[in-house]
């Protein structure tokens, strides 16, 4: 079962006339906390109150959760507000107290989706569920075990599924607590185009004032929905302080997104599309002979190389080069981040051209 049309029949039904909204404090504290938060939510396009009842955390001694008294508190918030209620489960034992206490959502978040093991246990846990189950990207750039985790919770007959992109662990520094990898979502799209796609800005950004903008960058991509992190006292929460917004900022972010029509029909869009369409399909054919004969230019290095008995690669000279094209990209209204990932493509490109000579 890779895609059906089904897979977006529960959020169809929820009937909106705006994006999924999902919006909550990153943990539940107290039943007060809870409960204003979500009274604060309550009559604002938010249908889904989120809160983390189970906290993994990176490094022991952390607050890892109040646990199962957390979910009674939910209960009540929802009999008070109506609004449905999402926790994050990271095992059989929370799936199991999740239905107990008729929570409505269930999310895995990214470091159990990293873990085939942990996912078919809850997919197991969650056999022919009618709960809405969403599945966040794993904590690596990895595309596969995205892919594995949505194919066991559809073997498990779940029906009211989607997926979270929270974004992706770097070694590298960015503006970013976890890159977007926007390509390997948009992949994933690609491969189930009827899986509601959620945003999660608050895992992505790590700070709340870039909240914003890239929950804005999600719509334009024709995301369904956002999932974001909301506290009464933000730099007070006892968890991810920084990425926390108040209800009330939630409300301006929200009435501030702009919702993109996916297509317009009027002809003169559609000419003009047409034109600019062939003069990038032009770029990219050009760009790709340009490419293919810096690789012969690499390889005939490579066999400079291999004559004089020289290492592949030069750390130096390729030092030089990066910091070189990113200095001249920024001229041209190229990020760094973008300039940084082109070319250390390119550069791995050529080293395995490289290596071909080396061993041949």
């Amino acid at each position: 079962m890779n895609n059906s049309k089904a897979s977006k029949t529960w959020l169809n039904e929820l009937n909106f006339s705006h994006p999924l909204i999902i919006a909550g404090p990153c943990s539940a504290e107290t039943e007060e906390q809870v409960l204003k938060i979500a009274h604060e939510l309550k009559d604002s396009k938010v249908s889904i109150f989120r809160s983390g009842i189970w906290k993994p955390r990176t490094r022991p001694g952390g607050f890892e959760g109040v646990g199962e008294i957390g979910l009674k508190w939910l209960q009540k918030a929802k009999a008070e507000t109506g609004l449905l209620m999402a926790v994050e489960v990271a095992n059989a034992t929370h799936v199991k107290l999740a239905l107990e206490h008729d929570i409505d959502v269930l999310w895995i978040g990214a470091r159990t989706t990293v873990n085939p093991f942990a996912v078919q246990e809850i997919a197991d846990a969650l056999q022919n569920t009618d709960k809405i189950v969403l599945l966040k990207n794993p904590v690596n750039p990895d595309l596969s075990l995205w892919i594995g985790g949505v194919e066991r919770l559809q073997n498990a007959g779940i029906k009211k599924l989607g997926i979270i992109h929270r974004g992706f662990s770097t070694y590298e520094k960015t503006k970013y607590r976890n890159n977007p990898e926007w390509q390997i979502a948009i992949d994933i799209q690609h491969k189930y185009p009827d899986l509601p796609i959620i945003i999660d800005p608050s895992h992505i950004t790590g700070k709340r004032d870039m909240i914003f903008q890239v929950t804005q960058e999600a719509l334009d991509l024709n995301y369904d929905g956002m999932i974001i992190e909301t506290h009464i006292d933000p730099d007070n929460a006892w968890s991810d302080a920084a990425q926390q917004v108040t209800p009330t900022r939630l409300k301006e972010i929200i009435s501030n997104l702009i919702i993109r029509k996916e297509t317009d029909d009027a002809d003169d869009y559609q000419q003009k599309l047409l034109k600019l369409r062939l003069q990038i399909d032009e770029f990219d054919s050009k760009l790709l002979d340009v490419i293919g004969k810096r690789m012969q230019v690499a390889e005939s290095i490579g066999a400079l190389k291999k004559e004089k008995n020289v290492a592949v690669l030069q750390n130096k000279r390729w030092n030089e080069v990066l910091e070189k094209m990113i200095s001249d990209g920024s001229q041209k209204g190229l990020s760094e981040e973008f300039i940084v990932q082109f070319f250390k493509a390119i550069h791995q490109e050529s080293i395995t051209h490289q290596e071909k000579i080396f061993n041949s």
